[in-house]
Parts: structure tokens; sequence; C-alpha cells
């Protein structure tokens, strides 16, 4: 099969995979190449696939969605983080979050100073009239 795991802005996973394992809201799921056309809603865990040499791949995922078409599986996720070892993952994992959420204060920062500089110039423009 091949794998080809999305993020928003980029191609994170384009891999040949002898299996795959992912977790649905109604629990987890293996895919192998002859398993039938498949769709799943992902929620937040660990997505796993072995590659061709037979190394197991870990990818921390937020939600997303799996389809699997033919000898293709496709994986769109609004965030993921790769690891070789599962043990390893969490601390990546863990300093992933904590820039995407400093990133994330800086960008509510900014747009509270765009508001109130929006608001400042219009009580400037029509307060006095």
């Amino acid at each position: 099969m091949r794998l080809k795991v999305f993020v928003p802005t980029a191609v994170l996973v384009d891999a040949a995979a002898r299996k795959i394992t992912a977790e649905a809201a109604n629990g987890s799921f293996c895919l192998l190449p002859r398993h039938i056309d498949f769709v799943a809603a992902l929620v937040p865990g660990i997505l796993s696939f072995v590659d061709e040499t037979g190394q197991e791949q870990f990818l921390a995922i937020d939600t997303g969605i799996l389809v699997k078409c033919g000898d293709e599986v496709r994986v769109a996720v609004g965030n993921a983080v790769r690891g070789a070892v599962l043990e390893g993952l969490q601390q990546v994992v863990e300093a992933e979050f904590r820039a995407l959420d400093d990133r994330e204060r800086l960008a509510r920062t900014a747009l509270a100073r765009l508001e109130a500089n929006l608001v400042r110039g219009m009580l400037q423009e029509y307060g006095g009239a």
C-alpha cells in the first residue's frame, strides 16, 4: 500500500506500508494491502505503520480523515508529529504543542491589538461628529 499523510502545509509521509493501524471513534483498526476500500474519521491518537523494511513508524495525530482506495491510503489531519520510537514521541509532541501554544498566544495578542486600534480609530473618526 502507499500511505500519504497530509497536514495543512505539507505532506508528512509518503511511503510504502505493509500494515497501517489507526484509531477511530469506535476503536482502533488495522489495514492490510488487500483490505476493502475504507473511510474513517480519526480521533487524536497514534497512527502507526510498518514500512517496507519491516520497521514500525509512529505518528501522533490530531483529528482527521483516512481514505483507503485501492492500494492508496490517504490521511488528512490538522496536526501530526512523526517519531521512530513511541517512547520518544511524547516528548516531541509536548515540545510541538508548546511551540504551537506560543504561536497561538502571539497571534491572539496581535489580533487584540488590531481590534483595539480599529476601535480607537473608529472612535476618533466618528466620536467627535
